[in-house]
């Protein structure tokens, strides 16, 4: 957290809030669709400090739902930049949840999203350069662009009826 006289890290998001009623599905667990919502949210929010200008998401990876969030948990998303390209923002996001009268917040989704800085005709343009500098960020920079080239891959994969978008 940032305090009046310590400057923004302008490369990491935090939200909290609690997790309401209309979030949640029959089972009074949060729907995978709203935590999806969350997720992006914070994650252009990341991005857009990042590089100062309005982005889009290009894709979403690896994403795992590890345990269910239910109705009245406290709320955690944690979004940093973890690697740049030339437009490209790489955004890993982490999601703890829990009871707040414990404190106690579990792990319970993480991915990776991938966010290009726009102008205002929505072309892509450079974003500021993201150099890690701990082991912590290191790793993440490195998991970031093998899920990249992991995910360059599946594309190759495609039937090409699926990549031009007719099935």
């Amino acid at each position: 957290m940032s305090t009046p006289s310590q400057p923004l890290d302008r490369s990491e998001t935090t939200f909290r809030f609690l997790a309401e009623p209309t979030s949640v599905n029959f089972g009074g667990k949060v729907h995978g669709g709203a935590l999806m919502k969350w997720i992006d949210e914070t994650a252009y929010a990341c991005a857009a400090v990042w590089s100062g200008r309005y982005c889009v998401t290009v894709s979403v990876g690896n994403i795992r739902f590890r345990r269910p969030i239910l109705v009245g948990n406290m709320v955690e998303l944690r979004a940093r930049v973890v690697a740049t390209g030339r437009t490209s923002m790489h955004i890993h996001i982490t999601v703890h949840a829990g009871d707040p009268k414990s404190g106690q917040l579990r792990l319970t989704t993480d991915c990776l999203i991938v966010f290009v800085a726009v102008d205002e005709n929505g072309n892509p343009i450079p974003v500021p350069t993201f150099v890690p500098e701990t082991d912590e960020q290191k790793r993440l920079a490195k998991y970031a662009l093998d899920v990249k080239e992991a995910l360059d891959a599946i594309v190759e994969l495609k039937p090409d009826e699926v990549a031009k978008g007719r099935i």
